[in-house]
């Protein structure tokens, strides 16, 4: 069925041809020699070190105004107006994605000064116009090879990534029924778990609106249920999309059983590794990397605004998918691509956290730590402690706001109602000390026990 994919998007890439709408990514050089060239001696010049320095604490050091702090202890909507000079209330961050702390890494920022300082934010448009650079094409090398993929494709954000991949998918039976609206059978079935991110959700009913997909949900990674699905489905072009980290609860997609039903079933499995990347795996390569099944994974998307500390999407994949995506992908197709600095920002963070792998560990400590402090199995640096009523949640924020700690309550739409919680992130750049401390605080908001 793979190669079966494989014939389905080259002859909807045929379909493009002949209608000459095959969209072409032409890399501007900003580099004086060649990027892919160049990229060694780049990396030569980044610094990088053996252990925790003190700027990297100010990944999980944070400051808010005294206004801002009352208006959150009172539960007062706040527009982000602070007015005059004001004191300050200092917090310990339990709520950023900057996993690794690398948003706070000065070769990275010197990356980006650097570039800037050269060349603006570099060529303003859509990537398919003169956006497209080759700072995009080695971030986009980096990152195919990081994920094992042939190719991949730069997007302006992890939401814009998922959307534009989930209409291209849809776009293949339309192309397929010759422009026509599918019939039932030309459709393509795409399975989503039903905790997947709002990008995945809101591209799929996308796809839907051109009358190109059939949606089946299936329970929370239950895969009696989705191989069920899958077994009385009658569609051909079977599609399976998960997140690999679910960013509300931090459980792990079962990846073991995912890949077994992708053997008896020959669908197209896409995960999103946006909660995964650079946290999972020996290497950084993500959760595929850590159960060993890069290559049974077809698509992977990402995100460069979680543990590479930067801001944009990418979409790691074969050739052709990736040349159907950039030219079916509306969200890619109609977005002003990423600025250089920041491009080049990515780069060196995805360097930096290949040679300082001592983070990696770090967070994994963190995580044990805290399994030790309360004895909450977890599996990720997410930790989802649900407390039921959205009042319960507030307040339950409010009381850690007051001893120190910068946890959100997270509400509907978010999470189903009742199940409001206080998510918390782990970071590498927290010490065990932090960890004990926040313990102790949450012990008495989220029925918690220290051990």
């Amino acid at each position: 069925m793979m190669r079966s994919w494989d014939h389905w998007v080259e002859e909807a890439l045929q379909k493009l041809q002949h209608q000459q709408l095959v969209g072409s990514l032409r890399p501007i050089h900003l580099h004086s020699a060649p990027a892919l060239e160049a990229q060694k001696p780049i990396e030569d010049e980044f610094n990088v070190f053996d252990e925790l320095q003190p700027w990297d604490r100010s990944a999980v050091r944070v400051q808010i105004t005294e206004a801002t702090f009352q208006k959150w202890v009172h539960d007062i909507p706040s527009s982000g107006d602070d007015d005059g000079i004001q004191s300050f209330k200092k917090l310990l961050l339990f709520s950023t994605n900057d996993y690794l702390g690398l948003g706070s890494h000065p070769t990275i920022g010197k990356a980006a000064a650097k570039v800037a300082l050269e060349h603006g934010m570099g060529p303003r448009s859509s990537a398919l116009i003169c956006g497209y650079t080759d700072y995009h094409r080695l971030l986009e090398s980096c990152l195919a090879d990081l994920k094992e993929k042939e190719d991949c494709l730069l997007c302006p954000t992890g939401f814009a990534a998922n959307t534009s991949l989930m209409v291209a998918l849809g776009s293949v039976g339309t192309l397929l029924a010759a422009g026509k609206t599918p019939l039932p059978d030309e459709k393509i079935a795409i399975f989503s778990d039903a905790l997947n991110h709002a990008s995945i959700i809101d591209g799929i009913r996308i796809a839907d609106k051109q009358k190109s997909v059939q949606i089946f949900v299936y329970r929370h990674c239950d895969m009696n249920h989705l191989d069920a699905l899958l077994s009385s489905c009658k569609i051909m072009k079977k599609v399976v999309v998960t997140d690999s980290v679910f960013s509300m609860d931090g459980n792990v997609a079962p990846m073991v059983e995912l890949v077994k039903l992708r053997k008896e079933h020959d669908f197209l499995l896409v995960i999103d590794d946006a909660h995964g990347t650079l946290v999972f795996g020996k290497n950084g390569g993500g959760v595929a990397e850590e159960f060993n099944c890069e290559r049974d994974v077809d698509i992977c998307v990402g995100t460069l605004s979680k543990a590479v500390g930067c801001q944009g999407g990418f979409i790691a994949c074969s050739k052709k998918w990736k040349q159907l995506i950039q030219s079916r992908g509306r969200s890619f197709i109609f977005s002003t691509s990423t600025p250089v600095p920041i491009a080049a920002a990515a780069h060196a963070a995805l360097i930096v956290a290949r040679k300082e792998t001592w983070r990696r560990r770090a967070i994994w400590n963190r995580v044990e730590d805290f399994h030790a402090l309360t004895g909450i199995p977890i599996k990720s640096p997410i930790i989802s402690l649900v407390v039921g009523s959205e009042e319960k949640a507030l307040q339950a924020s409010q009381s850690l706001l007051k001893y120190g700690f910068h946890v959100t309550a997270i509400r509907p739409p978010s999470v189903p109602p009742n199940s409001c919680r206080l998510r918390v992130t782990l970071s590498a750049m927290h010490t065990r000390h932090d960890i004990e401390k926040l313990v102790d605080a949450l012990s008495p908001v989220a029925s918690i026990s220290k051990n």
